[in-house]
């Protein structure tokens, strides 16, 4: 199981990075350890890959990777403090508008970012890596 964080700054702008291995952009986050709860485990993929401290604030959403095997838990948070910096998994920091996601972002990781903002959810969905697959 997978969990990222949506961190939402005063100024309406998200917090996102550009994987160091694909050259993505995404919202900070990864798998969580055995051990931790999922609130645990975004703050620390926060904090790792961003230099921000968050608190964990709502689930959003829940997306199934069908090709992969994956379930992610993308919850919002907000910024407690800390410096922004990159880290061994991103090459870069920004904070980004919700149009500068659509510009930068792949469907399937720019939804996420979408549902957090609707405060409709939390939403489910599943995806092929790539693209969304249609609820039935």
């Amino acid at each position: 199981m997978s969990v990222a964080g949506l961190v939402i700054g005063e100024d309406g702008r998200l917090l996102a990075i550009r994987r160091a291995d694909n050259g993505t952009w995404e919202l900070p986050g990864g798998v969580l350890a055995l051990d931790e709860t999922p609130e645990a485990g975004v703050a620390r993929e926060v904090l790792e890959e961003t230099g921000i401290h968050v608190e964990v604030d709502q689930l959003t959403g829940v997306y199934n990777n069908t090709t992969q095997g994956i379930v992610a838990l993308v919850f919002r948070c907000k910024p407690s403090g800390g410096t922004e910096r990159t880290s061994s998994e991103s090459t870069a920091v920004d904070r980004l508008t919700p149009e500068e996601v659509s510009e930068r972002m792949a469907e399937v990781f720019r939804i996420r970012l979408l549902d957090a903002l609707d405060g409709n959810g939390p939403h489910v969905r599943s995806h092929d890596g790539k693209s969304l697959i249609a609820a039935r």
